[in-house]
């Protein structure tokens, strides 16, 4: 096993390991439980990701919250799975969510997937969601929202929500919350 420590801005930190084996995943992962530690696994490469900070847990809650508020007045159904843990070793990836959601009714995998990026580099977090089959993918950057869909061929990068259309994320009521803008 080989491993390299990153540390990223905003004091937050990263460990990379490579050749890790299932098994050593889950032994880490019940070793790390309750240190706030997040885990992301691919294909026997691992990142380890220090304890989540207030630049990365104000706009995931913001997000979440503002999403869910157009949901309930709109009438969507949906399910909150938060940061519920998706993959299994038969698809050899693993991944925590920041937010996710079902529409409609509930499922083992999430209609939607939201990542706040505070750092950048390590695992090919797409691939392991459509490994999953995750359909829709939000990534939140420096206040600027990137829609990704599921196609055959992998993620597509998209002008708006396919699974919410009429949820303009370039609007005041996204903007006053310092989320303006969809990639």
């Amino acid at each position: 096993m080989v491993v390299a420590i990153s540390k990223a801005g905003l004091g937050t930190g990263a460990a990379f390991l490579s050749n890790v084996t299932w098994e050593t995943l889950e032994k880490l992962d019940a070793d790390l439980a309750g240190t706030g530690a997040r885990l992301t696994y691919l294909d026997g490469c691992l990142e380890i990701m220090a304890p989540l900070s207030e630049a990365h847990e104000e706009p995931k809650n913001t997000l979440g919250q503002l999403l869910e508020i157009y949901m309930r007045m709109r009438n969507i159904r949906f399910y909150g799975r938060g940061s519920t843990t998706i993959g299994m070793k038969e698809l050899g990836a693993l991944k925590e969510p920041d937010e996710s959601y079902c529409l409609g009714t509930r499922k083992s995998v999430p209609d939607l997937a939201i990542e706040i990026t505070v750092t950048s580099g390590g695992i090919d977090t797409l691939e392991i969601y459509r490994l999953v089959g995750v359909q829709e993918v939000w990534f939140w950057e420096d206040g600027v929202i990137s829609v990704y869909c599921l196609r055959p061929t992998g993620y597509e990068l998209v002008s708006k929500s396919e699974l919410l259309p009429e949820l303009d994320l370039r609007s005041s009521f996204i903007r006053g919350s310092r989320i303006n803008l969809i990639r």
